[in-house]
């Protein structure tokens, strides 16, 4: 017998034992020798391209590219609608110096007094009220970092929240509810307000989840029939006495809040910032975690990958989609606390959400449904709501201009490859 046709050892042969797909995943692997080869003899400057290309390629890029996309697009439109850019176009080919002088005031001036009512104005001469509004910018991004995490932590399980009108609407009614009928110490009447408004914004929106798990209707339309039904009940509150309604009153509005259900002020009564953006910070760190941290956030982001595989390996995704759903309207409905309990409002009205749950589907967009992003993304839009009334204010430029802008970043930012075409950025690889 010749030493090919030996017989192999036991302890040679290779292992065919079948194996789970916990296992295949979980097994550490060794890196390929090509690759660590490679690695070995690449240049620091090779590395840094490496790294300059993946960043240039990634999601990151891309969104604020698609932010500065849609200010360049609003500059046009504030130069296209400038009364003295239009009188010095029409002879511009005898004196361009005045209509390029008139484009330049007219953009700069407009965001210049966006910074000015958003982040630092610099035209004051007292230090605090330079930075005021830089104190507005945080109190208006607070709900809308909510509302964003809120609607981002749907879309990690593959989910589309656009009920974020309703979840606000009956959470900010039962925590008013709370705020102006009961009479209690300020350590117990705040915390129950605010636990009372977010368990009714998870039960709202944890119905769309219950029923996508088991019927399968789609989130999409129960959402949004949901936000109407919302309204409806809202408004039906605010015309019964014993629910929402002021004594006495003609007008959908509730009694102002006992001044133990409102959340204090963080830097005083000079400005008004409040505990709401303390309460979104927080928020952001607890979504975080969920995330990328815990057993839940597994399932959570495996369900949002690919149900079918997440069922495959023992997920209850059914379960999951309904826990998502509860958390996500738990995290809107603090953003409808926020406004109610906050000392931007003096009572709950039919208009509290201030179009937050639709904002909030463009932050948790820009933000990529990461919770650091959607800081980032909330607090960009907060000092846009914040510096809009300034630029109207200041350069007669309407404050709908800060929508448009809004809207353009949505538009770029659906269309990643649009954007990466106009800047040459090198196509993301597949992960």
């Amino acid at each position: 017998m010749s030493d090919d046709d030996q017989p192999t050892p036991e302890s040679e042969k290779p292992d065919r034992t079948p194996r789970s797909d916990f296992d295949v995943a979980t097994e550490p692997t060794e890196p390929a020798e090509v690759d660590t080869a490679e690695d070995a003899s690449a240049t620091p400057e090779d590395r840094s391209r490496s790294v300059l290309r993946e960043i240039a390629s990634g999601d990151a890029m891309a969104g604020v590219l698609a932010v500065f996309l849609a200010v360049f697009v609003g500059s046009v439109m504030i130069a296209a609608t400038d009364e003295t850019v239009r009188q010095t176009a029409s002879y511009i080919t005898a004196r361009p110096s005045d209509f390029f002088t008139a484009l330049w005031e007219a953009i700069s001036g407009a965001y210049s007094a966006m910074f000015r009512g958003a982040i630092f104005n610099y035209i004051l001469d007292n230090p605090a009220q330079q930075w005021r509004p830089l104190t507005e910018t945080l109190k208006f991004a607070g709900p809308l970092i909510l509302g964003g995490l809120g609607v981002g932590l749907a879309f990690r399980a593959a989910l589309f929240n656009i009920g974020g009108r309703g979840q606000m609407l009956i959470a900010g009614g039962a925590a008013g509810w709370i705020g102006f009928q009961l009479d209690l110490p300020m350590v117990i009447h705040l915390p129950l307000a605010i636990l009372v408004g977010m368990l009714f914004g998870a039960l709202w929106g944890g119905i769309a989840g219950l029923l996508k798990a088991r019927t399968g209707a789609h989130e999409v339309i129960v959402t949004i029939m949901l936000n109407y039904v919302g309204y409806y009940l809202l408004f039906y509150a605010l015309t019964k006495e014993w629910l929402l309604k002021t004594p006495g009153s003609v007008n959908p509005k509730s009694p102002p809040m006992h001044d133990t259900a409102i959340l204090p002020k963080v830097l005083g009564d000079t400005f008004n910032l409040h505990f709401g953006f303390v309460l979104a910070l927080i928020a952001v760190a607890v979504v975080w975690w969920l995330i990328n941290r815990s057993t839940l956030g597994y399932r959570i982001r495996a369900v949002g990958e690919n149900p079918h595989a997440a069922r495959a390996s023992g997920i209850n995704v059914g379960r999951t989609y309904t826990v998502v759903m509860m958390i996500a309207g738990a995290l809107l409905g603090l953003a409808g606390v926020n406004q109610v309990l906050g000392t931007v409002s003096s009572g709950v009205s039919l208009d509290l959400d201030a179009s937050i749950g639709f904002d909030a589907i463009t932050v948790a967009l820009l933000g990529r449904s990461r919770p650091l992003g959607i800081l980032a993304a909330g607090l960009l839009f907060g000092a846009f709501k914040a510096g809009g009334f300034t630029m109207q204010a200041s350069e007669n430029i309407s404050v709908d201009l800060v929508l448009v802008v809004q809207s353009l970043i949505v538009l770029f930012l659906a269309a990643p490859p649009l954007v990466r075409a106009i800047f040459r950025l090198p196509a993301q690889e597949a992960k």
